[in-house]
């Protein structure tokens, strides 16, 4: 059995307990349909905490650009470590440079490493500004997360299709207000961190 880590838990664990849950909900398991849902139930976990690392590309910004770099609509799914069940949206990402470019593609991989992992949106969305601070160190920082929570949705208060929006501005996205502007504008008008579901 493969060791298991805080992002790559065990298979034959993770089949084990799916087994016994489904045992303790009275579910009849003898059916060729559920036969094997142990191991799906494993892989699936396995895939959605299990992030690929990635170096990123970095150039020098020997242009001296020193507007807004925006990559938009990312397409993300996370698991809300509350109930274990999906969150996803999409991700809005700015940076105005400083000595330093990123490759485009390294901001969807940023996103996409975060989100491989047991998360609440605003600790995404704050880790996701972490990164890009830390591997630019940029003049300013802007993301925006706009997602739906199947916990919303399916339970409780049972409102599908509702959206939480989350956002982060740092540096010149907070402090200049048409470069935040231009960013939230761009963003699909995100206006700030809203309240999560009970």
């Amino acid at each position: 059995m493969r060791a298991a880590t805080p992002l790559a838990p065990a298979r034959d664990a993770v089949e084990d307990a799916v087994g016994d849950l489904l045992d303790a909900l009275g579910v009849d398991r003898s059916s060729q349909g559920l036969a094997d849902t142990p191991a799906r139930v494993a892989r699936m976990y396995r895939e959605f905490l299990s992030p690929e690392p990635f170096r990123a590309t970095m150039f020098p910004n020997d242009g001296g650009y020193d507007g807004l770099v925006v990559v938009g609509d990312i397409s993300f799914s996370s698991l809300c470590e509350h109930h274990l069940l999906p969150f996803s949206g999409t991700a809005h990402l700015a940076y105005v440079p400083g000595e330093r470019l990123i490759g485009l593609s390294k901001l969807p991989r940023i996103v996409e490493h975060l989100s491989r992992r047991l998360q609440v949106q605003e600790r995404l969305t704050a880790q996701i500004a972490d990164r890009i601070e830390r591997e630019l160190a940029p003049r300013g920082v802007g993301v925006v997360l706009r997602a739906t929570h199947m916990c919303m949705g399916m339970r409780g208060v049972r409102r599908p299709g509702a959206t939480t929006t989350t956002s982060d501005l740092r540096g010149l996205l907070r402090t200049d207000p048409e470069v935040r502007g231009e960013f939230l504008m761009q963003a699909g008008g995100g206006d700030g961190p809203r309240h999560r579901p009970d």
